[in-house]
């Protein structure tokens, strides 16, 4: 029996694939390599190339490994590229994820965990913020990921196909193995790295007008090898019937983007200069989780639980990797 991870060459889900592998799960690996890397992949996962929407590839890949469950992250995840091209993002998140969902209940699998997003609550109206926070979405890509959650919950309540969401917090460190190579890249821990590696002049802050204690925008940094064990966890709680659910997956401490930049000049020991710019459209302020939930139903923790301790991973791995996964 195995379990089928789309997205499995993306920064999470190579992550995590390789956590599944450690506790000994057998993995199949389904990626179209438009964001993916082929070298993120680890050798013992069985892979194949194509698209989540090609109903008949995922039939034939769930019959012929004995697919249990299904970790879901294949995804289009550049907010601004959402705003700008919300159709490409729809097309892909919305409607090859429903193919997905259809072609999986078609041959029986009975468990997903989804990657979803703290982006589905859009601008707080308290913080922290806990899962019935008002869902809100500021940009067409935490849309699209709230409408996978709506037809998660339609498909739980007329099929019984029994799922957990994940939404997660703002993905950021490296394991010894997998790290952060988006092409373009637009987060901040790798691009203010990248500044400090002089691979670029400058590092942008768009805003520093926003209502919080510097201006800057905050978020709760949560690590990978967190979110892999976050996904793990949640596979198990399905596997031991527990009903289908949302979980929030983060620190709960929120970190404004100049005392990223300044954790990273400490981590780094290198100048990083820096560019106050405009907003950008979809930016909310405030983005810091109450993972209370996850912690007390799934028994999950996180183990990264500091900005310094999740940019030492990073900048490690960016040392080791100046050029990420390119050979």
């Amino acid at each position: 029996m195995s379990i089928l991870v789309t997205g499995g060459a993306g920064y999470i889900g190579s992550a995590t694939v390789d956590l599944l592998l450690e506790r000994g799960e057998p993995v199949v690996v389904l990626d179209n390599f438009v964001e993916g890397h082929r070298d993120a992949i680890h050798g013992d996962a069985d892979l194949y190339e194509g698209s989540i929407g090609d109903t008949g590839l995922v039939t034939s890949i769930v019959r012929k490994h004995e697919v249990q469950a299904c970790i879901h992250f294949a995804a289009h995840t550049n907010v601004g590229v959402s705003v700008t091209d919300p159709g490409r993002f729809y097309a892909n998140n919305v409607g090859e994820g429903l193919a997905l969902m259809n072609a999986l209940r078609e041959a029986g699998v009975k468990h997903v965990v989804f990657s979803s997003t703290c982006a589905t609550y859009g601008e707080p109206v308290r913080i922290p913020m806990d899962e019935d926070h008002p869902q809100n979405p500021h940009n067409p890509y935490g849309w699209t990921k709230f409408f996978m959650e709506r037809i998660l919950e339609d498909f739980d309540r007329a099929y019984g196909m029994r799922f957990v969401g994940l939404r997660y917090f703002n993905a950021s460190g490296a394991t010894r193995l997998r790290g952060e190579h988006h092409r373009p890249e637009t987060h901040l821990i790798p691009l203010v790295l990248f500044t400090a590696l002089a691979q670029r002049e400058s590092i942008s802050v768009f805003g520093s007008d926003y209502g919080t204690h510097d201006g800057s925008c905050v978020r709760d940094y949560i690590h990978i090898a967190d979110l892999a064990e976050a996904h793990w966890k949640a596979l198990a709680y399905l596997r031991a019937d527990g009903k289908s659910d949302f979980f929030n997956v983060g620190t709960g401490r929120g970190y404004s983007v100049f005392e990223v930049i300044e954790a990273a000049r400490k981590i780094s020991g290198r100048p990083i200069s820096v560019k106050v710019e405009d907003r950008r459209p979809g930016d909310a302020s405030y983005l810091v989780a109450d993972a209370t939930k996850a912690k007390q139903v799934l028994g999950w923790e996180p183990e990264f639980d500091t900005i310094e301790s999740i940019i030492e991973s990073a900048w490690r791995w960016h040392e080791a990797h100046p050029e990420g996964y390119a050979r």
